[in-house]
Formats: structure tokens, C-alpha cells, sequence
């Protein structure tokens, strides 16, 4: 259980939520695991599937209080509130937002201000911990040219020129990528990302990873009450969750990658665990990607203090912490969205 910026987080497996007069009551084989205020919450997320009591549902729709629920492993299954204020307000704010470009572009640049800086600090954090294993000046250089971009990025208003800024800046940090992997250098390189199909080793596991994280971020999103596919800095296709793909921007290197590049170096993925399909698709044995999922989950169970809120989270919520603040700007709570800066 956890309480964050006027949320409720019940990440707890099987647990039942029940009312007791003003309070959300949290049962477990009717033992009682904790008691919490409603008066004060604007919503209450539950990780799992034992469900709600009807009193506490009415309680909550009464009170304009959002129920959300996900599976265990965070894949968003529904949000109940009662009469739509709130929730109406902010997503008509969000489409007004989106179908302004100067508006779009100066939420946008802060979502590729988070990603920069975040590769930027895996860069530095490289050249601290492995000084003899990598090119130290090369890093520094791609470090320094980094920062550059970050100062053009906080001025720009237009949206063409953030996502070349934004190319720019992977361009530089994808020629690294390949000297972060310090193992299994004959199984595992990196020399250009391929997507559909992935071409190598690392590109499927990095194929994998962005996809179980944009699943996470779009649930964190639908769980605020915001529309997961109408984004900001990637534009309206149909079936793409582009706001997912927005706020995942600052979380793909500092959460993807590092997830990918630990599996390579610390061993817990070789060679046996791929095949080459007659394409040249790259693909991974079905107990390899039941290797990978599980490993995920218990990545997203370890605690992290968050740069902005100063709270102690796990890594799991750090979506879930987003899209709170980005909702909280969107309502004008905020006077800007501050990106995930991690060190």
C-alpha cells in the first residue's frame, strides 16, 4: 500500500477493499492490513483481481473518487467513477492540448529533456564505473554534446525541430550503446536499432522491453483518466497509444535499456535463448521470454526515491507517478511537467 499525491497504490496481491464509515479498509482472508482516510484521495489503484465491496464503490462514485483496476503484472482492466466531472474536464483539455501545436510542442520538450538527461546520466554513470573497460573521451565527448542539445531542446517551440533535436541526441547515444555491453561481446552487439523485424540478440530483448513498458504507461495514463492515444509529441494514428509513447520517451533508456544491457552483463540471458527465423527475424524461445517477463516484474518491485516528490516508490509506479503530475499540469495544478530526471 502505498499513498501518493492523492492516490491510493494497493500493490499487494489479493487483497480486498471494503468500506468502514469514511474509510477504505484493506482485507486479506478477513485479516485486517490497513486502514485509510477517503476524505482526501482522489483515487485508489488496486493490483489484482479479489475485487471491491459494493458499499465502497458507492461511497467512491458518490464521492467522485476513481476506482481503477489492473492485473498484478499492471496491464489496466478498468476505471469506475461515478458522474464525469473531473475526468471530463481533463480530456477535453488533453485534446485541445493535442491539437495545438505550440501547446503540444512545450509539453512535448519536456518529455525529451527527461530522455536526454537520462542517457546522458547513463553515459556518466558508465564512465565512473567501468573507466578502464570503455573509451572514457568518447563518452565524455557524447556526454558534453548531449548537454548542448538539452539547451536547445528548453527553448524550442516547434515540434519538427524537437524531434530532429531528439534524433540527434539518439543518434549520439545509440553509438555508445554497443560499448555498455561488457559481456558476451560475441552474441550480444548493438550497431543500429531494427524493429520490425529485430535483426540481432539485443534488438529483440529491446523490442520486448519498450513494448511491456508502453503497455505499463498507458495504463498508468488510463488509470489518471487521460487518453493514452492522443499524444503530444507523436501524433494521432489509429491504434497507437501515442501518449504512452510520449511519456515513455524519458523512461526508455534509464529503465529499458539499463534493463536490457543488466541481463547481458550479469548473464542471466546467453545465445540459447534466441533463434533466427528464415527471415532473419530475430526471435526469442518462449522460456527465455518467460525468463524476461518475470525478471521485469521484479525490477519494477525495487524502491527508488523519486526525483521530483521526493518519496520513496518502486520502480513500477514511477508510470504511475507521470501520469498523476501529468494530469496535474494538464489541470493547471502545475505550472510545468516535470520530466523523470533520475541520477
Amino acid at each position: 500500500m502505498r499513498k501518493l499525491l492523492n492516490t491510493l497504490f494497493i500493490t499487494q496481491p489479493d487483497v480486498y477493499l471494503s468500506l468502514d464509515g469514511d474509510n477504505i479498509v484493506l482485507l486479506k482472508e478477513k485479516e485486517q492490513l490497513g486502514r485509510v482516510p477517503l476524505h482526501n484521495l482522489e483515487s485508489v489503484v488496486s493490483f489484482g483481481y479479489t475485487g471491491a465491496s459494493p458499499a465502497l464503490m458507492g461511497y467512491c462514485a458518490d464521492k467522485s473518487i476513481a476506482l481503477v483496476f489492473m492485473t498484478i503484472n499492471g496491464r489496466f482492466l478498468a476505471r469506475v467513477i461515478g458522474e464525469s466531472r473531473g475526468n471530463v474536464v481533463l480530456r477535453k483539455k488533453q485534446y485541445r492540448a493535442s491539437d495545438d501545436e505550440k501547446m503540444s510542442a512545450e509539453i512535448a520538450r519536456n518529455f525529451i529533456i527527461g530522455k536526454i538527461y537520462n542517457n546522458k546520466w547513463i553515459i556518466e554513470r558508465m564512465t565512473r564505473d567501468y573507466p578502464l573497460r570503455i573509451d572514457v573521451d568518447k563518452f565524455k565527448e557524447t556526454s558534453k554534446h548531449l548537454s548542448s542539445i538539452m539547451v536547445e531542446v528548453r527553448e524550442c517551440i516547434d515540434l519538427e525541430r524537437l524531434r530532429g533535436l531528439e534524433g540527434q541526441a539518439a543518434i549520439s547515444y545509440n553509438r555508445l550503446v554497443d560499448e555498455m555491453i561488457l559481456q558476451q561481446k560475441e552474441d550480444f552487439y548493438f550497431h543500429s536499432r531494427s524493429r520490425r523485424p529485430p535483426l540481432d540478440n539485443v534488438n529483440a530483448m529491446l523490442s520486448l522491453a519498450y513494448t511491456l513498458l508502453a503497455n505499463d504507461v498507458a495504463s498508468a495514463l488510463e488509470g489518471v483518466g487521460l487518453d493514452a492515444y492522443v499524444g503530444f509529441l507523436h501524433r494521432d494514428r489509429p491504434g497507437r497509444a501515442s501518449l504512452a509513447l510520449d511519456v515513455m520517451e524519458e523512461l526508455r533508456g534509464v529503465y529499458a535499456d539499463r534493463f536490457v544491457l543488466s541481463l547481458i552483463n550479469k548473464k542471466i540471458v546467453n545465445k540459447k535463448d534466441f533463434f533466427e527465423k528464415e527471415s532473419g527475424a530475430i526471435i526469442m524461445t518462449d522460456d527465455a521470454r518467460k525468463k524476461f517477463i518475470s525478471a521485469w516484474q521484479n525490477k519494477k518491485q525495487e524502491k527508488i526515491t523519486h526525483p521530483y516528490l521526493g518519496e520513496k516508490i518502486s520502480w513500477g509506479l514511477v508510470p504511475h507517478s507521470q501520469a498523476l503530475l501529468l494530469a496535474r499540469y494538464l489541470r493547471n495544478d502545475l505550472d510545468e511537467y516535470p520530466p523523470f530526471l533520475w541520477k
